[in-house]
């Protein structure tokens, strides 16, 4: 069936239905990974926006039960060149077009990808709409609220307090046996896998919902403090920058992504939105400390701004080689810091699975 795509600056492309009927409206902004469908589909950050792939062929190796980064499809839609209709893998449960039909996700294929990242690469994102419903669709795109207006971490965060890695008990006050330490995660959008790394490095976790409190944070005695990745303007968390500030120097603090933006927030600094964002796999950071360069898996639309921030209170600590974004910044007699990008990919490298073990090392010194 015929399908459309049509853009707030009036572009309309015609393609193929893909995955459910009906209508896709958000920001539309483009990934440029190879690989990593699944975990992009399931990704929090991308909630509220029609993605874009690069790579001509989505798809091919199918869909498994256990590549998703959380509970549920996240994005509002995606657009494809092509879209394996067979995928081959040993681990593949289903296509990638009957995971969208079935989870209510409607996409377009048949799109010149590449044409249409180098028109958001020149004029910047803008709202879109996917359908197969074309009568009065550009109605429905130009009444749709803009995707900077709504404040999404609330969307996609927890609803309610759990526990990762603790096989049932209810007692967080002490790690569990085979554990170092505890760590807290404020849920602005979390992906499991970072979770998983954690588990990894003999951390258990306890979630807490965006909207909890400091004290309901400190409440389960953690030795560290993640602040995780999401979606939207950070501008908008006025409340989780305040919860953020309270925390500061009770315990150690890493910031991922969003976590990012939130602790420059928290001391005082601002941020800003790129024209077309960095998403990816394959974004080269310098660590300003080390002088070392990591490429790095990236997923978002704002950054910090670098003039914003007093010298007095924090530092920037990475600069994203492309283009001299801030990438990390150190919270100055805190011990915190925080990164710009994902050092848990999935998908992409694992150059900056350092930054990981360095936070962990914090925690287990600060028992």
């Amino acid at each position: 069936m015929e399908s459309r795509l049509l853009l707030g600056d009036g572009l309309e492309v015609t393609g193929r239905r893909l995955g459910a009927a009906g209508d896709a409206i958000g920001e539309v902004v483009f990934n440029t990974g190879m690989t990593g469908y699944q975990e992009i589909l399931t990704d929090p950050s991308y909630a509220g926006q029609i993605v874009v792939f690069t790579y001509p062929m989505i798809g091919n190796y199918g869909i498994n039960e256990d590549d998703f980064e959380s509970d549920r499809i996240q994005v509002a839609g995606i657009v494809v060149r092509e879209a394996c209709a067979e995928p081959s893998n040993w681990r593949s449960r289903k296509s990638l077009h009957q995971l969208l039909e079935e989870r209510g996700i409607p996409a377009i294929e048949g799109v010149d990808t590449r044409a249409l990242t180098k028109r958001i690469r020149s004029a910047g994102v803008t709202m879109g709409l996917v359908t197969d419903g074309i009568s009065g669709a550009r109605a429905r795109l130009e009444s749709a609220p803009d995707y900077g207006d709504r404040e999404f971490v609330s969307e996609v965060s927890t609803g309610e307090v759990y526990g990762w890695g603790y096989s049932g008990r209810e007692d967080f006050s002490e790690p569990a046996d085979g554990y170092k330490a505890t760590l807290a995660v404020l849920d602005c959008g979390l992906k499991f896998n970072i979770l998983r790394r954690f588990a990894a490095l003999g951390i258990q976790s306890k979630v807490f919902p965006s909207s909890a409190s400091a004290d309901e944070i400190m409440s389960c005695n953690p030795h560290g403090i993640l602040l995780s990745p999401g979606p939207g303007d950070p501008a908008k968390l006025l409340g989780v920058v305040d919860t953020a500030k309270e925390l500061l120097g009770q315990r150690p603090i890493f910031g991922i992504c969003l976590g990012n933006q939130i602790l420059c927030q928290a001391v005082g600094g601002s941020t800003y939105k790129l024209k077309f964002g960095h998403r990816g796999s394959n974004h080269p950071v310098k660590d300003l400390e080390d002088g070392t360069v990591t490429i790095t898996s990236q997923n978002h639309g704002y950054a910090v701004d670098p003039e914003s921030l007093d010298e007095a209170l924090a530092s920037v600590t990475q600069l994203n080689v492309n283009d001299g974004t801030v990438e990390g910044i150190r919270v100055k007699g805190a011990d915190a810091s925080s990164i710009q990008y994902h050092p848990e990919a999935a998908p992409g490298p694992w150059d900056s699975r350092k930054y990981f073990v360095r936070f962990v090392e914090q925690m287990i010194a600060t028992k």
